[in-house]
């Protein structure tokens, strides 16, 4: 349908099937195409893009008929990459036709049939420089002059992986390589740090002002006076130079921000645009004192107006007059639903006068007073610079939260300020000159003249720190002509998003060409009027006084608009017009855009990769990164990386050699013999951002020649198994491939190792514990599980172990033990052991004590190296079998001497030890079993019935005195330092070094510790079983102890065991082998479990194994009686809830199941009584629940553990003594803690407890006024907030708690008391509230602030305020400012 001659609409049939007809011509041809080309044989091209790292790793994928030409290759590569045809070369890569290296013709005619290209087949081409040029990026709709509608978008642009003012509104696009090419529209824009769009489009108005940017140019910088790096003035002019000569897309804003002070925090800091214009324009006005430009920010940016008010009944007028630098303007007036249509209705508004009537009349000096006035604004000077913030953010009282109204308020072109300006009052000599004199007339200002905005008295309102302040602001002459009061808009700054935030982007019309373009962070773009129209706003409909929110969010924030005055308007300085400093500026810039060119095309072509290497000396695995240039030979890059590890001193550079390394599986992939000289971009496959294998830097003795590793080769770790020394050897590597057999396996292993390969036996361990015997001679290496990195174990013997089953062979046994035995440090009690005689099940002497060391010493052998555990348990024998009643005598006169022998005394460790404990089933010897025999008949549940009385054996229940060294599971343990890397011989010469070196992987090291069960068990297993044998005399397990010297930082007087352990050990069997070197029984030391926090658990499942623990763990061995099944370990803590810190930790004891509150009373107060120095009978306190830091329910004397009380391991529980006798006698009964509120003295009375019998709240009310004397009538009461003791400033007590809530019971909300325990706070209704002048508010905010820091509470809640918005004349943020 077209329009017709006569203005209607007719049918134009034959346009229409001529057009149809058309269509069909072109699909009919292309399905020709389509055809034809199926029949033709089709070049499959994998082109990769090396010029850039960030695209190595990409791959373009192209499937042509083979008769296309090479240049319709090169075009088609360059519209998928996006470069410009012409800019690259391709060649050759990786794959067919590796012999041609040389770079394709880009011009060629030739098919690619005839270009050597091979149809049904991959084709690799690498996409490269050419002549050393990085390609040029193909611009965006380079060919269409007037520019498309994508250019000329001027919105907020999504921008992937950067974050602008809000996640919902983000700046354009862009990748690195992309800041590199400048617009095509000449000008540079500005990065987005994170949110700091409103300061890019600021800085980006100012730059496009000739006046600013002129004056700006002027200002010459003295180094010698101050710091480049936090002179704002001369960021600015950098940023300015840069802006006008730089060669890139955008260029960063952090020297300006850092000049500002702020750190890389501010950026992500949302703030108001005007704001900052306000706050920057005062720092400039600091900065420039004193110097030309000191009035530049007033000469074109500051106006004058007069506030009046004029008596309607005598006409006096009284007025002052201010300055601005910003005219506000209200998009729609309070209450109203309809929005000022355009900004010259808002002026008028805005100068529009008030009448002040009735309680608002004002006091006329004439007429002594109040009368009917008028009050307004009058403008008296337009600024050259007109700024326009249009205020488009208000407040919603309804929902109490800012809102931002979008409503349509259109704007000018050209604005003509001259009817707002009263000729009158610029003429009259009140307005020359507003001064104190002015005052006599009667028409003058009766008030002193207003500062202006951005005077030094208002500095830190304004955002700016000052050291100092003084001088006072020159107001600028009376304004221009009204005849003469034309502005044009140059620059609109637009806000897109909400009241919460958004995206800022200003729109700036060049002064050069009189063309809009957008700035939008690192875009700039063509736009035209009608995009400026588009940001006058708008909504549909009208819904309200709040309805803008149904409207664009994307609309004008603040327009600037400059005066027409020929003889002032001003252009930007050409190149040569530019002061000699400012070309000298231009010139450095230049230069350092040049380095950082190269620099990039540096790191461009550079290869980053991992480095490993082995320390030859220390044995450690050192890593590194390698950065090394992709022209860089072989053997450069060896160079390189043997200084990085420096081996300088250690090892010679030709006994080190680059190869390729698999990291994760420990595998050493290929050597490269006879490359010394090739490049390493191309051994590594050309520059990638990661790599899928690492190097190792591998090095050799100078006896030694390096072996040669080729692709294909599986690495196996060696190790020699001697049944007869009972030892397994360190690996040696050897290389084979998987195609082998193990015939031939073992003659490869034979030349490495010397051994025979007849009576060979090879174990491969394929995973952990995973054990195979290669038994079948012709099997391959693949088929028996080989991988890339493996690991053997090696026998060869004539022995008749050859002959039994594997799996009961000694050879299994051997590797069984080998592949579970840890190594674990045991941190030994300082505490001497000799106050725990009465509780052992053996009496020591004191007089002939000594510790381990001394055992340890008095039995090295002439090299001065231990004897093993068997001689120090021989000793021990003996000196069991030697304690005689003269000994047991000499204990008694030595308790007796000492006065309590449950205290524990500060002697040197282990003082007190005379005879350990064997060390059961450590040994296969006779000597050993008879030991066991021996031991075993001395009944340990027999001896104490022996030696102690019934009384001692039922106060075994309480825990000893060394339990309160136990203040809490969290105790801190000294770090241990590495063992020495010497191979420790173990039990039968198993070395220490192999015992670990299974399990010593990355899977290992990497694996978090789990926590041991035993805190989340409700009890522990009995050490014994029902017939009183010992559960670690059921079964052989491999224990072996050393001394162990730790380094500094393990504390004076620590002794350490190193421990090699079978982990399938139970802790049971454990704790009875460390008998001997603790000096007591098992059951009167307890096994805490140390974690990487230097937190310690205790372990007390003594049935389960020692599975959990990992290589070098560390144990710390405390003194104290070990729990038993149904025991369990309780921290018992003071309540004192008038203190300052309400919780204080007591002791810990051990409460059984089946016990009622009572009995752990009566066990509790010996235990108070020595350790806490409270001496308390049994009536005078009570036990309560324990949460957090909260008193709950209050345990009776009657109720028994588990049935009556939940009782669970590492609980707690509060201590309360008593003023007088316990009023809880049943558990209907409810204990209150209740503080009285005195409002007229600021101050609050101390807890006092009510025993209520229900949850009435008329008893409550009752026992209130009881207690305090207040009639009932007038008792108000709240429930208090938070942890105990629930504090609160009295300055917010008063108005923030919920006084006297209406509700009968107190189980209800919001309430919700049914517990013991809850806080009241009450106070009588008629009391009124102290008034407080400010001093004494300030003084008692201060006290209670210090008050409730102490308690750990907040003085009041308060919401994340926003942060101000600052700028640091001095270039940091002053402390003292910075906590205001």
């Amino acid at each position: 349908m077209v329009p017709g001659e006569e203005n209607q609409l007719v049918p134009k049939e034959d346009v229409f099937w001529r057009c149809r007809q058309n269509i069909f011509d072109e699909m009919k041809k292309k399905f020709l195409q389509i055809e034809n080309a199926a029949e033709e044989p089709r070049v499959l091209c994998i082109i990769q893009d090396t010029t850039n790292s960030k695209t190595v790793n990409e791959r373009i994928t192209l499937n042509l008929p083979a008769s296309t030409p090479v240049r319709k290759l090169f075009e088609d590569v360059a519209n998928k990459v996006g470069y410009i045809n012409g800019t690259f070369d391709l060649a050759w890569g990786n794959g067919v036709n590796t012999a041609d290296t040389a770079p394709l013709d880009h011009t060629s005619d030739k098919s690619l049939l005839d270009a050597n290209f091979e149809p049904g087949k991959k084709n690799f081409l690498h996409l490269i420089d050419k002549d050393g040029e990085q390609p040029q990026m193909m611009l965006e709709d380079s060919n269409n002059v007037d520019d498309s509608m994508h250019d000329r978008f001027i919105g907020p642009l999504p921008r992937e992986g950067s974050v602008a003012s809000t996640s919902d509104y983000v700046s354009q696009s862009y990748s690195y390589s992309s800041i590199l090419n400048k617009s095509e529209t000449g000008y540079v824009g500005l990065v987005n740090q994170a949110m700091t769009c409103y300061l890019n489009s600021l800085l980006q108005t100012l730059f496009m002002t000739p006046e600013f940017r002129n004056a700006l140019y002027k200002w010459e910088f003295e180094e010698s006076e101050e710091d480049p790096v936090t002179s704002i003035p001369y960021q600015l002019q950098r940023l300015f130079v840069l802006l006008q000569t730089s060669k890139k897309r955008a260029i960063e804003t952090t020297d300006v921000t850092r000049s500002f002070g702020w750190d890389s925090s501010e950026a992500w800091q949302q703030h108001d645009v005007q704001e900052l214009c306000r706050v920057m324009f005062d720092a400039l006005e600091q900065k420039w004192k004193q110097t030309e430009q000191a009035d530049l920010i007033n000469e074109l940016y500051q106006g004058k107006l007069k506030d009046y008010v004029r008596c309607l009944e005598c006409g006096y007028e009284g007025w002052r007059i201010d300055t601005y630098l910003d005219i506000p303007l209200v998009i729609r007036p309070y209450g109203s639903s309809q929005a000022f249509a355009s900004v010259e209705e808002a002026l008028h508004a805005f100068i529009q006068p008030e009448i002040l009537d009735g309680p608002n009349q004002y006091f006329c000096e004439r007429c002594k007073k109040k009368c009917d006035a008028r009050k307004g604004l009058r403008f008296l000077h337009f600024p050259y610079l007109l700024t326009l913030q249009l205020k488009r953010f208000d407040f919603d009282y309804t929902t109490m939260h800012r809102i931002k109204l979008n409503d349509r308020m259109s704007f000018p072109e050209e604005l003509d300020m001259s009817t707002f300006i009263d000729i009158e009052d610029e003429k009259s000599p009140q307005t020359e000159s507003c001064t104190d004199s002015g005052a006599e007339n009667e028409g003058s200002c009766h008030s002193d003249q207003m500062s202006n905005d951005f005077s030094t008295d208002d500095a830190v309102d304004e955002g700016i720190c000052l050291e100092s302040s003084g001088g006072t602001e020159k107001i600028s002459k009376p304004g221009l002509e009204k005849n003469s009061l034309m502005y044009e808009l140059f620059s609109v700054m637009v806000h897109s998003g909400s009241a919460a935030g958004g995206h800022y982007y200003a729109c700036i019309k060049s002064f050069s060409d009189e063309q809009w373009y957008s700035f939008n962070d690192q875009h700039v773009s063509r736009i035209t009027q009608e995009d400026i129209k588009k940001t006058h706003g708008g909504s549909s409909g009208s819904r309200g006084y709040y309805s803008s929110a149904f409207a664009s969010s994307t609309n004008a924030y603040m327009l600037i608009y400059r005066l027409k005055d020929p003889t002032r308007n001003a252009k930007f300085l050409e190149v040569e017009e530019y002061p000699e400093h400012i070309k000298n500026l231009v010139q450095k810039e230049r230069e350092l855009e040049e380095q950082e060119k190269r620099q990039r095309e540096i790191e461009r072509n550079t290869c980053k990769i991992k480095l490993f290497c082995l320390h030859p000396m220390k044995q450690v695995m050192m890593e590194n990164k390698l950065e090394v240039h992709k022209d860089k030979t072989l053997k450069e890059a060896v160079e390189m990386a043997y200084k990085m590890m420096d081996l300088e001193e250690v090892i010679p550079l030709d006994c080190c050699r680059l190869v390729k390394y698999d990291e994760f599986h420990d595998y050493l992939e290929r050597s490269y013999e006879g490359e010394e000289d090739t490049p390493m971009g191309l051994l590594l496959g050309g520059v990638k951002s990661t790599y899928m294998f690492d190097l190792l830097l591998e090095t050799r003795k100078p006896d030694q020649v390096f072996q040669s590793y080729k692709p294909g080769e599986v690495m196996v770790k060696v190790h020699v198994v001697d049944l007869k020394a009972e030892t397994v050897a360190a690996p040696i590597t050897v290389r084979a491939y998987l195609n082998q057999t193990v015939t031939e396996f073992k003659q490869l292993i034979s030349k490495a190792t010397h051994l025979a390969a007849e009576s060979m036996r090879i174990v491969l361990e394929r995973c952990y514990n995973d054990l195979r015997l290669l038994s079948v001679p012709s099997k391959t290496l693949k088929a028996e599980g080989f991988f890339r990195s493996n690991k053997v174990f090696v026998e060869s013997s004539e022995t008749l172990d050859h002959q039994a089953a594997f799996t009961d062979s000694h050879l299994w046994k051997l590797l069984d033990r080998h592949a579970n035995t840890i190594r674990l440090f045991v941190l030994l009690p300082e505490q001497s052991p000799g106050s725990y005689s009465k509780r052992t099940a053996y009496q020591k002497a004191g007089g002939d004590s000594s510790n381990v060391e001394g055992d340890c010493e008095r039995v090295k052998g002439p090299a001065g190296s231990f004897k093993s555990v068997d001689a120090i348990l021989e000793e021990s024998t003996e000196k069991l079998k030697s304690l005689s009643l003269q000994q047991q005598q000499q204990q008694q006169q030595q308790d007796g001497d000492n006065g309590d022998s449950s205290k524990s005394t500060e002697t040197s460790d282990f003082e007190n030890i005379e005879s350990p404990l064997n060390e059961r089933g450590s040994s296969t010897s006779v000597d050993n079993r008879e030991l066991e025999q021996h031991i075993q008949t001395s009944d340990p549940e027999n001896f104490q019935s022996e030696e102690r009385s019934d009384s001692d054996v039922n106060n075994d229940r309480s825990t000893s005195s060394v339990d309160s060294d136990i203040l809490s599971s969290s105790h801190s343990s000294d770090t241990l330092c590495n063992a020495d890397s010497a191979q420790i011989p173990l039990a039968n010469g198993l070395d220490s070094h192999s015992i670990t070196s299974s399990r010593r992987t990355k899977a290992n090291e990497g694996k978090k510790e789990t926590w041991d069960t035993a805190e989340e068990d409700s009890g522990t297993d009995s050490e014994y079983d029902e017939s009183g044998k010992s559960r670690g005399e059921m079964q052989y397990v491999y224990f072996k102890a050393d001394p162990y010297a730790a380094d500094e930082g393990s504390g004076e007087g620590h002794k350490w065991l190193m421990v090699h352990v079978d982990k399938r050990i139970t802790l049971a069997a454990f704790k009875q082998h460390l008998e001997p070197f603790v000096g007591v029984l098992s059951s009167h030391f307890k096994v805490f479990r140390v974690y990487t926090s230097n937190q310690e658990f205790e372990s007390v499942r003594l049935n389960e194994t020692l599975s959990s623990f990992s290589d070098d763990t560390k144990i710390t061995i405390r003194l104290g009686r070990a729990l038993k099944k149904g025991e369990y370990r309780v921290k018992v803590c003071q309540l004192l809830v008038n203190e300052q810190e309400p919780c204080k930790f007591l002791l810990d004891a051990v409460f059984a199941k089946g016990m009622t509150v009572r009995q752990s009373k009566e066990e509790l107060i010996p235990q108070l009584r020595e350790q806490c120095g409270l001496d308390l009978s049994i009536d005078r306190f009570r036990l309560r629940k324990k949460t957090w830091k909260n008193p709950g329910t209050v345990f009776l004397d009657y109720h028994i553990y588990e049935e009556d009380i939940n009782i669970s391991s590492n609980w707690e529980v509060f201590l309360e003594v008593l003023d007088g006798v316990e009023k809880m006698k049943s558990m209907s009964q409810l204990a209150i803690l209740s503080k009285r509120w005195r409002p007229s003295e600021m101050k609050l009375d101390p807890f006092q407890e009510l025993v209520l019998e229900s949850n009435s709240v008329d008893e409550l009310r009752e026992k209130l006024s009881e207690i305090s004397g207040i009639p009932l009538e007038d008792i108000e009461f709240a429930k208090g907030r938070g942890t105990f003791p629930c504090d609160i400033s009295v300055l917010d007590i008063h108005q923030d708690l919920d006084w006297n809530p209406k509700v009968s019971t107190l189980n209800v909300w919001p309430l919700y008391i049914c517990d013991d325990g809850a806080v009241i706070f009450y106070r009588d209704k008629t009391e009124e509230i102290m008034e407080l002048t400010e001093e004494q508010r300030n003084e008692l905010m201060k006290k209670e602030s210090s008050r409730l820091q102490k308690t750990g509470h907040r003085v009041t809640y308060s919401p994340r305020k926003e942060k101000a918005l600052k700028i640091y004349l001095d270039g940091a943020p002053n402390k003292e400012v910075a906590q205001d």
